[in-house]
């Protein structure tokens, strides 16, 4: 890495770097800009082209909204309820009757209960590791790496194969990607192309996006400290031509503008345009409105959301936690799928809902559950998928799946099937060297009509 320093003050971070006085440009091994634009430019031909890769494909459905349950959901206690289970496995809540018959849920997801015929239930989510950030990448990416994230996540494989078509970005994280000690869910070697365009939280006062406000004046220290930057930038851009960072400088810049002057990409995030009683029923949190706010990006035209959920890692008194967090996963999820419904958008729109993992099936001394990923409940939602459907089960405690395990790269494959892009197809390292965009998996039919 390369840094630059541009003034002797310093706002330090806790390795003792300073966060805004350096400009960090990434890895300066050797790079080929014109094998990346190539590819690029390929993607963006298919995406324009009438008989576009989706439909060739015979793709399902035009985006994606992937709900993320950072931390990892409790299926003992949502999906997966083991009523004859001992205490310390079944834990507190009690099961209720969906509208499905013979399916139940839990008592703190009355809604979910009232929609459980419009979705498929997968039990029998499962892979091998407890690890975060491995898990994470994992799961976003349907590869198996390092913690640091190898490869490409799903939505970003999505920008890469349908290109920007307007000025909407393809790729959107609301409120950001997924971050337990450093972000996950990037592009990878794609790329900063591809990297997700963070939404920020729809649930503050008077929201805004960033990139999308009336820029502010800017002070004479703080016109300094930029033509000091642009100074920098330029220096290097010779020593480290190729680099995909500075290569893309001006595209940021010049796509960000065009956001600022489009009246699309402004209504699309004008969450605020919602009827006072829809965002209610939403719910006025953070998740709730994030829910609402990718309704109105995927009708726009955005090609797949992440709706970042964190808070799921109950290590201590799970109880207390799911208290709260339940009901906002029960309000925003039903009401995410219900409106949806209404509008016709099941048709055309897949949703995903997942974490990294379930949690141990045994509640610990802490009266919390760990780190699991041998069992897990995943949701699925429109474009064909069946209605009032179960796909799997676990053991009488939880623990196992005994029936149609479903692994991170079958997730993928699925959403990628769905989007008419062909998992076994071959992206390229700006290096030039072909990596398959999955190395394994397979699309779950049964959840299909």
């Amino acid at each position: 890495m390369l840094d630059v320093s541009l003034s002797r003050s310093s706002s330090r971070r806790c390795d003792g770097a300073s966060r805004r006085d350096f400009l960090r440009v990434g890895g300066l091994g050797a790079l080929s800009l014109p094998a990346l634009l190539q590819f690029e430019a390929a993607a963006q031909a298919r995406a324009k082209d009438g008989t576009s890769l989706a439909a060739r494909k015979g793709a399902r459905a035009k985006s994606v909204i992937l709900v993320y349950l950072g931390g990892g959901l409790s299926h003992h206690d949502s999906f997966d309820m083991k009523p004859e289970a001992p205490d310390e496995i079944r834990g507190k809540y009690k099961p209720l009757p969906s509208v499905v018959p013979g399916l139940q849920v839990s008592e703190k997801l009355p809604q979910m209960a009232k929609v459980m015929d419009k979705l498929t239930l997968v039990r029998s989510g499962a892979h091998n590791n407890d690890h975060h950030e491995t898990a994470t990448n994992w799961v976003l990416s349907g590869r198996f790496g390092t913690p640091f994230g190898d490869y490409p996540a799903i939505g970003a494989v999505a920008a890469h194969e349908f290109g920007f078509e307007s000025t909407l970005p393809p790729y959107v994280a609301v409120p950001r990607n997924p971050s337990f000690t450093w972000e996950l869910g990037k592009s990878a070697f794609l790329g900063g192309r591809y990297e997700s365009f963070k939404a920020g939280d729809p649930n503050q006062k008077d929201y805004k996006v960033q990139d999308l406000s009336a820029a502010e004046p800017m002070s004479a220290r703080k016109v300094e400290r930029r033509e000091s930057l642009l100074k920098a930038v330029d220096g290097l851009a010779a020593k480290v031509h190729g680099n995909d960072q500075i290569a893309t400088y001006d595209e940021f810049h010049q796509r960000a503008a065009a956001m600022i002057l489009s009246t699309e990409a402004r209504k699309a995030f004008a969450v605020d345009e919602e009827d006072p009683k829809l965002r209610d029923r939403y719910g006025r949190n953070t998740f709730g409105q994030s829910a609402l706010l990718a309704r109105r990006l995927v009708e726009a035209g955005v090609r797949f959301v992440t709706v970042n959920y964190g808070g799921w890692d109950h290590h201590g008194k799970i109880f207390e936690g799911l208290d709260k967090k339940l009901p906002e996963f029960d309000q925003g999820v039903s009401a995410l799928l219900t409106d949806m419904h209404d509008r016709g958008a099941d048709k055309d729109t897949l949703v995903v809902v997942m974490g990294e993992f379930g949690r141990t099936p045994k509640i610990n001394k802490d009266a919390g559950r760990d780190h699991w990923g041998q069992a897990a409940s995943l949701l699925f939602w429109g474009a064909g998928v069946k209605p009032g459907f179960v796909l799997g089960k676990t053991d009488k405690q939880g623990a196992y799946t005994t029936q149609r395990p479903v692994s991170p790269a079958d997730v993928a494959f699925t959403i990628y099937d769905a989007l008419g892009i062909d998992p076994r197809q071959m992206l390229r390292t700006p290096d030039g060297r072909p990596i398959e965009i999955l190395d394994q998996g397979e699309a779950v039919r049964e959840i299909f009509v």
